[in-house]
């Protein structure tokens, strides 16, 4: 049988000579991709100034993209190594272009609802067949690691520079150019990837199981959509856990259809690989991590120190940077403390960052930072070896379905850091926030919704009542900050346990 990989010819026609370029053109994207996530943060309130949306509608604007990517990276993935990674990429950049030129132009909420669906979807396309590509260009474990590196770091930097990108833009011009400037990089990336981008495969020609890719879509779209609702909401209300449950009972489906079906959609046999599923689920943990400890700290710039979006995205810069550098000299750290040292040490380091944002309490920004830095780094450490062994474990001919299971363990655990961790602070949150003098029944109830709510009662109560008010929200949710960012400190100290004895060569 011959080897799965790049097809007849590809490795002779010159594509080895062009893979620095085949890496450019992956990476520029995928900024893009990672832009997508958070650039509609800072641009909410003037998309809802023209475009009048409800509550519902503006809630959809910003989550049809990440559920859609979510929903279709397995699909994407398997789909890839059936008909070509380079097919499904070129794909996926047409779909990313023509969604984005359609988002910068719509005129209703409904009509850019569709477009950022969409969005998702061809951003899927793109996640999944990039690292997939990355593993065929890239043979070599050294160079590929540092590929992985670089590709991580994009994906990272990209969602931490989309809110200060859509500063810049809403400053200077129409709200549809957070969109529109997208277009011009797609339609490089398509015309220079069409040449340089070498088409891969699986060359055992295999059965695509449509209704194990509709599981995989229902079933994880579902568990995110919940999983991504408890969180914003900070309760666990009866749709959510029913659509949860639907979710997982769909993908318990799928698990046991995979191993019924001759040619399944998912290969289970890469988790039999304890380093392939310890990867995987330090990369999960990590990213829990990451996004939670984002989604506090956000609140804490704008809430408690009156930082503007803008300033708040920017203070986050440091955590950003850190993590493109630390995914981008993971290697070097592999080289000297071997894959399980680097990975467990990482770990360790992020869980030492938040032990101390735990500690802190209401420090300046500086030490703040130094601690950010920390957890970025940890971050980009883990997100790039993690998926360079995942990567690595697979076989070239299941690439396409490695790397969307890795996608898929950052998207999972995204949600699952925020509903986790955010939910076990809104519940000390609540109980902490005790009724208080001058302040009504109402008022109360609505200020232990959110640290938000509280923070704009307290300024309409104003006088004493609104001091006392703001002074204990900020007290509540400093406590539910503390405990829950110590917990996520608990469960990544933890993962760095499990790999520092898992991932040992053998």
């Amino acid at each position: 049988m011959p080897r799965a990989g790049f097809g007849s010819g590809t490795q002779r026609d010159g594509t080895a000579h062009h893979k620095w370029l085949v890496l450019a053109v992956l990476c520029s994207t995928l900024l893009l991709v990672g832009m997508d996530l958070t650039i509609l943060h800072v641009a909410v309130p003037t998309l809802s100034q023209h475009l009048l949306p409800s509550a519902s509608q503006l809630l959809w604007m910003v989550d049809s993209y990440p559920l859609t990517v979510a929903a279709f990276l397995i699909t994407c993935g398997t789909l890839s190594d059936r008909i070509g990674r380079k097919k499904v990429l070129l794909g996926g950049f047409a779909v990313f272009g023509a969604a984005s030129l359609g988002a910068a132009l719509a005129t209703t909420p409904t009509m850019l609802i569709c477009f950022r669906a969409a969005l998702g979807f061809g951003a899927a396309m793109i996640a999944a067949a990039t690292v997939a590509i990355i593993r065929i260009v890239f043979p070599d474990a050294r160079e590929r690691a540092f590929a992985i590196g670089v590709w991580s770091a994009c994906h990272s930097v990209g969602a931490a520079i989309g809110p200060i990108a859509a500063g810049f833009l809403l400053e200077h011009f129409w709200w549809g150019s957070v969109f529109l400037i997208n277009v011009p990089v797609v339609v490089v990336a398509l015309v220079v990837g069409a040449v340089v981008v070498p088409e891969s495969k699986d060359e055992v020609r295999r059965r695509w199981d449509a209704l194990s890719a509709a599981l995989s879509v229902l079933g994880l779209g579902g568990l995110v959509y919940a999983l991504k609702q408890i969180g914003e909401h900070g309760s666990v209300s009866a749709p959510y856990l029913l659509v949860g449950a639907v979710a997982v009972a769909l993908l318990v489906v799928l698990v046991l259809r995979q191993r019924r079906i001759r040619e399944p959609l998912l290969e289970l046999s890469l988790f039999a690989d304890r380093k392939f599923s310890v990867a995987t689920a330090a990369i999960l943990a990590c990213f829990a991590g990451y996004i939670a400890l984002m989604f506090f700290t956000t609140q804490r710039f704008q809430l408690i120190s009156d930082y503007s979006p803008l300033l708040a995205g920017t203070a986050l810069l440091p955590m950003a940077v850190a993590n493109a550098l630390g995914a981008v000299f993971a290697p070097q750290l592999r080289a000297v403390l071997t894959n399980r040292g680097a990975i467990a040490l990482a770990l360790f380091v992020f869980a030492g960052s938040m032990f101390g944002l735990a500690l802190l309490g209401s420090s300046g920004y500086g030490a703040v930072a130094v601690l950010l830095v920390g957890s970025g780094l940890g971050t980009g450490v883990v997100t790039t070896l993690g998926s360079d062994t995942i990567m690595s474990a697979a076989d070239p001919s299941r690439a396409g379905a490695a790397g969307a299971i890795q996608e898929t363990s950052f998207e999972l655990g995204s949600g699952l850091g925020i509903v986790i961790l955010g939910t076990t602070s809104t519940v000390i949150y609540r109980s902490a926030l005790q009724p208080l003098p001058g302040v009504g029944a109402a008022e109360h109830a609505e200020a232990q919704s959110s640290l938000g709510a509280a923070v704009k009662i307290a300024a309409e109560l104003d006088g004493p009542a609104g001091a006392a008010l703001r002074s204990a929200a900020v007290t509540a949710f400093d406590s539910g900050f503390t405990i829950a960012v110590a917990a996520g400190g608990g469960v990544l100290l933890a993962m760095a346990a499990v790999s520092w004895f898992v991932l040992r060569v053998r």
